[in-house]
Parts: structure tokens; C-alpha cells; sequence
């Protein structure tokens, strides 16, 4: 009965997972396997996993949105750290909650509400280039967007939260008393950090990275719209093979060429962090 029951509550999810995860993908798999030959003909191919790497472009980009993204994860844990564990060991009572509400807040609308947000201080004719003119720190409106330290901040903005409460859950564990024993043993604050806290607090960095890796890897919106037409960013590239040229075989490719990536940096992060995946899951 327990069986049956267990099953009956995992068919929906189950059900959801495969109508609109599985079933897509593997369609998008078969179709990164063909070629147009003709209207409506099509045969077995690989040439648009050979096109990938015979154009520079989608080669270029693809390493350039790889290594932009691996930055944003680095910058993302440089702010997020500090910012766990002033919520978790500093702030006291409700103090906590509220930190972690203002960092909630953003979240609380859209994406793209939040990027139009930055459009509007980072415009030439917006509030920050006219506030450097006030402050006679600039002789004539700069122009912020567009540059790709404005697409990787962002990325960090964007991505904030989900670096911080795997951050905020894994330090939640770290006894008080292992870093008061430290500091009465005469530790110093560079060995209590790298031999203490990171290491307790590692599968939760670990769980951080991955997210944001993925989730700037495969953002459209933000490096589009503060990036501007030559954002040069992967899934852009994606999108103009699906929607603008109509070939679903070419952008079904790079698809799966980017997921195939996403997959490779995840292993790579487990294996040179020695954490396994179920663990990591459970401080994301």
C-alpha cells in the first residue's frame, strides 16, 4: 500500500518532468542529427556539429561566454561569502532575518524588471553618468552599458541569491566553539579561514558555483540587454538559430553542445572539490 501510494505522488512530477524536460530534449537531439536537404527532406548528418567548430563565431563565443560565466561564479562567491556570514555568525536576532529579506527583496520581481533597472542607471542619458557630471567627475555623459563589466555585474546580481543560501545553510552548521578553540589556540584569521570555515563550508560553495555557473552559462536576457546586440553570448547565437533563421537543426546543436558543457564544468567542480553529487544537492 505504502508503494502504491509513493507511486501515485511521484506521477505527477514524474509526468512533468518527462513532458517538458525529456521529451523535448530528446526531439532536440534527433534534430541536431539531421540536415535539411530539401523542403520537408531531411537526412542523418552530422554537419551542424561540424559547422560549430568550422565557424569561428560560434567558437569564439562559445569560449567567451564559457570563461565570462566562470568569472561571474568567482565574483558572485567573492560577494556572497562575506554576506553569509555576516547573516549567519555576525548579525543577531532579527537583525539575521532582515539581511536576508533585503537580499530576497530584488528577487520579488521579474528579471527582466530588474534589468531594465540597470538600463535605466547605466544609460548615457541615465542617473549614474549624470550624477559623475554633478560630481564633475566626468565632462560629458558616459556611456556605462554595453562594456562586459557591465554584463558580469549583471550576472552577479542576478545570480546573488542562489550563491548565497547554499552559502548561508552550509556556515549555519559551523560550531562557535571550533572557531573560539582556534582563536584561544592563537590561529590566525588567514589559517582559521582556510583550514576552518571553507572547508565546512565547501559543499555549499560547491553547490553555490554550480548554480550560478549554469544559470549565467544560460541566460539570454541579461548580457542581451546590457550587452546590446554584440553581447556575443552563447545562447544568443542559440536564439538567432531558432527564431531568426529558422534552423531548429543548427540552434538544436548548439544547444545540446552547451548543455554537454554545463555537464563537463559540473563534474570537473565535483571532482576537484571531492564532493558527490547527492551532497551537494542537499545544500543547494
Amino acid at each position: 500500500m505504502k508503494r502504491l501510494i509513493l507511486i501515485v505522488m511521484l506521477l505527477p512530477p514524474l509526468a512533468w518532468i518527462s513532458l517538458l524536460i525529456i521529451l523535448p530534449h530528446l526531439h532536440m537531439l534527433e534534430l541536431s542529427f539531421r540536415e535539411r536537404v530539401d523542403v520537408g527532406v531531411f537526412v542523418p548528418s552530422l554537419s551542424q556539429y561540424q559547422t560549430f567548430f568550422n565557424e569561428p563565431v560560434f567558437l569564439q563565443t562559445f569560449i567567451r561566454t564559457s570563461v565570462m560565466s566562470a568569472l561571474t561564479t568567482v565574483l558572485t562567491l567573492l560577494v556572497a561569502f562575506p554576506m553569509a556570514w555576516i547573516i549567519v555568525k555576525l548579525a543577531r536576532g532579527r537583525s539575521a532575518g532582515l539581511l536576508f529579506v533585503m537580499c530576497l527583496l530584488p528577487f520579488w520581481i521579474s528579471e527582466t524588471i530588474r534589468t531594465l533597472g540597470w538600463m535605466i542607471l547605466l544609460r548615457e542619458s541615465g542617473v549614474i553618468p549624470h550624477l559623475l557630471m554633478t560630481l564633475h567627475l566626468t565632462q560629458e555623459p558616459v556611456e556605462l552599458l554595453y562594456h562586459d563589466a557591465t554584463i558580469m555585474m549583471g550576472l552577479v546580481y542576478t545570480s546573488l541569491l542562489f550563491m548565497l543560501v547554499p552559502l548561508i545553510n552550509a556556515l549555519e552548521t559551523l560550531d562557535n566553539s571550533l572557531i573560539e578553540a582556534a582563536y584561544n589556540l592563537g590561529a590566525k584569521h588567514s589559517s582559521l579561514l582556510f583550514t576552518i570555515i571553507l572547508p565546512h563550508a565547501l559543499p555549499g560553495i560547491t553547490a553555490g558555483c554550480i548554480v550560478v555557473f549554469m544559470l549565467s552559462l544560460g541566460n539570454y536576457l541579461t548580457p542581451t540587454l546590457l550587452g546590446g546586440t554584440h553581447s556575443q553570448w552563447f545562447t544568443e547565437q542559440i536564439y538567432n538559430q531558432f527564431i531568426t533563421r529558422f534552423n531548429w537543426e543548427q540552434g538544436s546543436a548548439l544547444g545540446f553542445l552547451l548543455l554537454i558543457l554545463s555537464t563537463v564544468m559540473i563534474g570537473l567542480a565535483l571532482r576537484l572539490s571531492g564532493q558527490r553529487f547527492s551532497d551537494v544537492m542537499r545544500r543547494a
